[in-house]
């Protein structure tokens, strides 16, 4: 089997560009670093923020924050702030202690000179009969309805980690459990599940996708568009997630982003091999905002080098926040993106080329405010949203005959109600709810015969053009109860109702556990019931779709250990088992359940699940997982370790249980850093993945260049992935700014990884869809 590289065009990736682009930033690096050399000295800047209870958020009077390794020290206010001042630039660590709160350490905080860096410290109650014992700090929490599967990463995790290009989802994937389906993309793949059975959500506003040039009726994509600067922190569950979690089955990943500064303007101008941004911070009518800009211009460069594939995109992300009274706040926020792909279709190779991609085009928003009132011993939120995509996607043939269209929009207002409160030193309950109007779903869709065959062969066109609205109303409760330092037991469950499913209404009760076993080690256990309603793009895809589908459903149980080996060490076994029921199986492919990825070639399979389907398909999945992390500490060196063994497999309409499209048996990650002074820091990834089933191809007769859906998941299995990236991090400080830089080198070794098999129209013969290699990449950033 021959190779190719039509991944790197279709992923918006190119080795020339990207190398021109870095042979650039060295050069301004170099420069720029010994111009600013002499100017290295000891400048300082403050950290400044709030401390909170982690259960209900109000403030948290008379705790002592203290900057370790420094003689840097303040006090809480009644309101629950603080300012440290004459604080050392760089990253630095924050020990917070207060009468009644377990002791709380808040790792790689950054300290720009001259600027003060915004952070929220949220502390866990300790029982009153424990208060008297000394409980050594922790660099990690679990919150107490999910303490099993659940990780939290703060944004300077992110932006170091080799590799991701500071991307907050593809960061994500670092974490056990978690693969993608291509090198090149964000697409999770949750234990087994497809991205389609991902939940995101930006500072308690649910978002459909994160990224640009993402796939409709599901989630996934080359970049996000959430820019890292804003992000304070990312939580991201794997599975045994609570019961305020709904109408997602795989994962909840939960962005935080962070305040402006409250006391001066600053800002921060970036450019790194992709594109430039702009981030602005300061204070807004007695309160704080925070917005960025960001334009990629892989476009300019691909069409300067005369490229076929034009790709582009803008993102704009925004939050504002005020504290309106002793016990109120509100914060808003917005998030914008444009994509484009456009093409020149000079000759033809270049129609060829072209004729293997689509052009797609998204305009995305997502804006929400959110009400918060706090009290001695409840909180309540209240977030309103609104969100919407709109979707231009073509493909056209290598004769530029139109082969698919899709004018689509999806939009939808949310509004959603937590509360909580604090029923003695040892209970808390929490109730909440759901309402979900999408008043604007609106399908204009047209795939000729060609593309759309039944399972015999037979052309099926699609033409809709179609509009209607729907609703999802949930609610869910829980209690939790603490016994000992840190036992917990969380009962709960929720119940949603789906209006557009003629009524239907689930139940999903849950439960979670955290059981004590010896000092810093506890064994930890969960149990639920989930379910999703299929994608609304579904259920355009056939004329009898909205009658035979339904809500699909996943029971899972979660079992594990976890042990504080140090305070910056934790170690983590878990075993889990997945049950699909009620999966979207497909008619013309009986062989087959829906698992669409990125958005690729219509040739090769039906789209986006435009095609009869019925609620049908079962499933399994099923593994052992081991995570090993260490945070940056006084030990300058920080890493994890993550292994995954697992299986999935699914069954069909065809009744035969089969390998799922994500069966990933072996999954490990290993990333280490060092941070020898406050001027350099290195770090190291390898990751190894064993390879997904594939579908051999047709390769002669009428239907050659298609896919064999009747030796589905049979054929030989990709090569196994691997790859080794290297990051190297310098910092630059001087009066009143800093500068950053970076050199990332994505597979060092130049492994020729496959991300799948694809049907070469030159060769008109299958071959391997190989990456481009050795990827270096180069970024500055100026902070004043």
């Amino acid at each position: 089997m021959g190779s190719s590289t039509s991944s790197t065009r279709c992923c918006c990736l190119s080795e020339r560009p990207r190398r021109w682009a870095c042979g650039a930033a060295i050069a301004l690096l170099l420069t720029t670093g010994a111009r600013l050399q002499a100017q290295d000295g000891p400048p300082t800047g403050a950290v400044g923020g709030r401390v909170v209870s982690a259960a209900t958020g109000s403030a948290i009077e008379g705790a002592v924050v203290a900057v370790l390794g420094t003689a840097a020290q303040a006090t809480s206010r009644t309101d629950g702030r603080f300012v440290l001042a004459e604080v050392p630039s760089g990253i630095v660590r924050l020990r917070v202690v207060a009468l009644g709160y377990r002791p709380t350490i808040l790792a790689d905080v950054v300290v720009s000179p001259g600027r003060t860096a915004t952070v929220e410290v949220r502390m866990t109650a300790q029982p009153v009969e424990l208060r008297e014992l000394v409980v050594a700090p922790s660099y990690f929490a679990s919150p107490a309805d999910a303490p099993t599967s659940t990780q939290a990463l703060r944004g300077e995790e992110i932006r170091r980690a080799p590799g991701t290009q500071e991307d907050v989802i593809r960061t994500v994937a670092l974490l056990p459990g978690v693969g993608v389906t291509s090198p090149a993309r964000n697409d999770l793949v949750v234990r087994g599940g497809a991205p389609f059975e991902n939940l995101f959500l930006v500072d308690n506003l649910p978002v459909a996708d994160l990224n640009h040039f993402g796939t409709q009726g599901s989630t996934g994509g080359p970049v996000s568009l959430v820019n890292l600067d804003l992000v304070e922190g990312v939580e991201f569950s794997s599975g045994g997630f609570g019961a305020a979690f709904g109408d997602r089955t795989g994962s909840v990943t939960g962005v935080r982003l962070r305040e402006g500064s409250r006391d001066e303007f600053g800002g921060k101008a970036t450019l790194s091999a992709t594109g430039v941004g702009l981030t602005v911070e300061g204070p807004l009518a007695g309160g704080s905002a925070i917005a960025s800009v960001r334009r990629s211009y892989l476009d300019l460069l691909f069409r300067a080098l005369d490229f076929s594939f034009l790709p582009s995109y803008w993102d704009a992300n925004l939050k504002a926040s005020w504290q309106v009274g002793p016990r109120d706040r509100l914060a808003v926020v917005g998030l914008g993106a444009l994509d484009r792909i456009a093409f020149t279709n000079a000759t033809a190779e270049d129609r060829r080329d072209n004729g293997r991609i689509p052009s797609l085009d998204q305009d995305q928003f997502a804006v929400g405010a959110t009400w918060t009132r706090t009290g001695e011993r409840s909180r309540l939120d209240v977030t309103l949203g609104r969100t919407g995509i709109r979707f231009r996607t073509s493909q056209r043939d290598s004769l530029l005959t139109e082969i698919f269209s899709n004018r689509s929009t999806e939009a939808a207002s949310t509004l959603r109600l937590t509360w909580s409160r604090q029923l003695g030193p040892r209970w808390e309950a929490r109730l909440g709810g759901t309402g979900q109007w999408h008043d604007a779903l609106r399908y204009d869709i047209t795939l000729p015969g060609p593309v759309r065959r039944d399972a015999e062969g037979v052309e099926r066109p699609l033409r809709v053009d179609t509009s209607f609205t729907a609703t999802r109303l949930g609610g869910h409760a829980e209690l939790t109860h603490r016994w000992g330092a840190d036992g917990t037991i969380t009962l709960g469950g929720r119940v949603d109702r789906y209006g557009f499913l003629d009524g239907a209404v689930r139940a999903a009760p849950r439960v979670a556990a955290s059981i004590p076993i010896a000092p810093g080690t506890a064994v930890t256990a969960s149990a639920g019931r989930y379910w999703q309603a299929p994608s609304f793009i579904w259920l355009v895809g056939d004329p009898g779709n909205p009658d035979r589908l339904e809500p699909f459903r996943v029971d899972a149980i979660v079992a594990g250990i976890q042990r504080a080996v140090r305070p910056d060490l934790k170690l983590q076994l878990e075993v889990y088992h997945k049950r699909y029921a009620r999966y979207p199986a497909r008619r013309f492919r009986p062989q087959a359940v829906l698992a669409p990825t990125g958005f690729g070639d219509v040739q090769s399979d039906i789209p986006f699940g435009l095609e009869p389907l019925e609620s049908s398909g079962t499933g399994s999945a099923y593994g052992a997982e081991l995570f090993l992390q260490k945070r940056l500490s006084q030990s300058p060196v920080y890493g994890l370790v993550s292994l995954a063994v697992a299986r999935s497999e699914f069954t069909g309409l065809d009744g035969i249980t089969r390998p799922g499209a994500f069966d990933t048996r072996l999954l490990g990650t290993v990333a280490a850093g060092w941070r020898p002074n406050p001027r350099w820091e290195l770090g190291a990834k390898f990751r190894l993945a064993t390879g997904q089933p594939t579908t051999p191809w047709i390769e002669s007769g009428p239907l050659r260049s298609t896919l064999d859906f009747g030796r589905y998941n049979a054929g030989p299995r990709l090569p196994t992935f691997h790859a080794l990236d290297l990051r190297i991090d310098r910092r630059w400080s001087w009066r009143g700014a800093q500068l950053v830089g970076y050199l990332d080198i994505q597979n060092v070794y130049g492994r020729a990884n496959v991300s799948r098999v694809e049907w070469n129209d030159e060769f008109q013969e299958p071959r391997f869809d190989e990456g481009i290699g050795t990827l270096p990449s180069i970024g500055l950033s100026i902070a004043w």
